[in-house]
């Protein structure tokens, strides 16, 4: 085969030549009668060598567009053959006349122009349906970006609808709520006060818990517990508890916040009062932070080092060289924007801590990857809780003070109640008298509450005659007093000195936390254990005879009560032989 005019390269290229078969044999059918005229035009037979290369091309493409119009398709290619010998098939395309060269040379095959116009539709459809918002900040963003925001960057749309939570109890007993999306923990604490029938103190919260990594933390008020159920894995859980704490360093600042660890404190050389103190951890525009030595774990090891660290409203800083504050000396441990503070529940013996008072910073995006977390680890618990703190007040700032003074806006407005709110239960008892022939409903909560302590003096009174009579009990072989406290909320029965140490620790550690609980190496015996100063401690309470009857005192006779309930009631408005008084019932609750 010999075509006039057309170069080596073409006749020679590897696709050109036979074998490479892109269309059957039986395609040639389709081929106009014109393109079969101008191709026999290049077999041997034909006689003439010089061939007019501006008409074959004319022929051939006047033949494509017929073929297309036909059968609808314009790019498909279209093999050649010569003597039945299947050839690479030449892709044509729609060119202005130019030279010989540049007519026969091989071209890739091109996009249909409707379907061309369609994508460009369909795209500028895409582009057109979301508006275009100007990029707030365009120094972000490179060169090549676009200023505008994409729809993949535009914030997601809050939850809506009916969730359903399960709430667990001390006792390990689950509860299913069903809340809106936007119920806030405190929402969700006081309708967990209303169905249990609580004393809403406002100290109930909701704590988020985490099995698998040791970890727990108390939801702020302000806090969505289905964002918060968002970010937790199937294993962990919400508890409904008691936390005295949560609040606490809003009435005794100094308590949490040690002057040598307040820079402000060190640097000014005096006493701060208590007032100036938080109002300069609310401030936003100050410059307060907490400095200290912690024990830092290294990330992914076992090791642990001690640094002095420094908490600022930037994130936690650790100095490189000794207790410098230098900016170049300090390298930054933990963000605060995305991540939380949670206390340590596994004990020291799983990180091999250095201490008992270990804390962990964990941030939002991390489910169950523990070389994730920065654990740390404090001298005392008073280090620990002021770490705590200080990270919350830098966190949220004025959010903790709104939540922490709506409960006493509420209790501006419930001023007339005496004692805090009760729960609806127990609002629909009344005060009765039956001195008379008939009861009387006690309209005047004075006198009702006079005729309560003049029902409990005549009850002790009688027991007491029963008692010195002999008349057997049928309660208790000595006396209804002896079994009256188990009915009492702070009173938890057989438990140990380390499950008692536990409780305190959930519910705040604050001065005047109490409970009691039977004594384990005297069976006749209860225990008191109180906390003060974040430290805990345990006054033992041994029954005494005098004249023939059994009293109860905590102080070898000095104060002798008939039962618990006398003794408890006395020390929380004495503080006797005790290091306060007795202020803060540890309480648990069944859902």
């Amino acid at each position: 085969m010999a075509v006039a005019g057309c170069p080596d390269y073409f006749l020679h290229h590897p696709n050109y030549q036979q074998g490479n078969v892109d269309r059957a044999a039986n395609q040639a059918d389709l081929i106009g009668p014109s393109f079969q005229q101008s191709t026999s035009r290049n077999s041997p037979s034909h006689q003439e060598d010089d061939v007019d290369l501006e008409a074959l091309v004319n022929d051939m493409n006047s033949s494509l567009e017929s073929l297309c119009s036909s059968c609808s398709v314009t790019d498909e290619s279209t093999s050649l053959l010569h003597n039945d010998q299947p050839h690479r098939p030449i892709y044509l395309t729609q060119a202005q006349p130019a030279s010989p060269h540049q007519r026969l040379q091989r071209s890739q095959p091109m996009h249909i122009l409707a379907v061309r116009r369609l994508q460009e539709e369909e795209q500028q459809y895409r582009t057109s349906s979301l508006p275009a918002i100007p990029n707030p900040f365009p120094e972000l963003c490179s060169p090549a970006s676009s200023p505008t925001l994409s729809s993949a960057s535009l914030p997601q749309c809050q939850p809506t609808g009916k969730y359903i939570i399960q709430i667990f109890s001390e006792d390990g007993m689950g509860k299913l709520v069903e809340i809106p999306a936007d119920m806030t923990a405190r929402d969700l604490c006081q309708l967990l006060v209303y169905k249990n029938h609580c004393v809403d103190d406002n100290s109930w919260a909701l704590v988020e818990h985490h099995p698998a990594l040791g970890l727990e933390r108390c939801l702020e008020d302000h806090e969505l517990v289905v964002q918060v159920q968002a970010s937790m894995t199937s294993e962990s859980k919400f508890f409904f508890r008691k936390n005295y704490a949560k609040y606490e360093f809003f009435k005794n600042p100094l308590n949490f916040f040690p002057e040598q660890m307040v820079a402000w404190c060190q640097e000014t050389n005096g006493t701060i009062p208590p007032s100036q103190l938080l109002q300069n951890f609310l401030n936003s525009s100050s410059c307060h932070e907490i400095q200290g030595f912690l024990y830092v774990k290294e990330m992914g090891r076992k090791s642990w080092k001690k640094l002095y660290v420094f908490l600022r409203r930037s994130g936690l800083y650790f100095s490189t060289k000794g207790t410098s504050k230098e900016p170049r000396h300090l390298q930054l441990l933990a963000d605060m924007e995305d991540s939380n503070v949670y206390t340590v529940i596994t004990g020291r013996k799983l990180h091999n801590a250095p201490t008992d008072y270990e804390f962990c910073i964990k941030p939002n995006k991390v489910r169950n990857e523990v070389k994730e977390l920065r654990m740390l680890c404090a001298e005392d618990e008073q280090s620990r809780m002021c770490w705590m703190t200080a990270f919350r007040l830098f966190k949220y700032g004025i959010l903790l003070y709104q939540n922490f003074k709506i409960p006493q806006q509420r209790k501006k407005l419930l001023s007339h109640f005496s004692a805090p709110m009760r729960s609806v239960s127990e609002n629909s008892l009344v005060a009765m008298d039956f001195s008379g022939r008939i009861g009387r409903v006690i309209d005047n909560p004075v006198e009702a509450q006079s005729a309560a302590m003049e029902e409990g003096h005549a009850w002790r009174k009688r027991s007491r005659r029963m008692n010195i009579l002999g008349s057997p009990s049928p309660l208790h072989p000595l006396s209804l007093s002896g079994v009256i406290h188990r009915t009492q909320l702070w009173f938890h029965g057989h438990i140990s000195r380390e499950e008692s140490h536990k409780m305190i620790h959930q519910q705040g550690r604050v001065d005047g936390m109490f409970l009691l609980r039977d004594s384990q190496s005297n069976p006749k015996a209860f225990v008191l254990t109180l906390c003060h100063h974040q430290k805990i401690k345990h006054f033992q309470i041994l029954p005494c005879e005098e004249d023939g009857q059994m009293f109860l005192s905590l102080d070898d006779g000095a104060t002798k009560f008939t039962d618990l309930i006398q003794l408890v009631e006395f020390y929380m408005l004495n503080r006797g032989v005790l290091p306060c008084k007795l202020k803060h019932p540890c309480t648990t609750v069944a859902l």
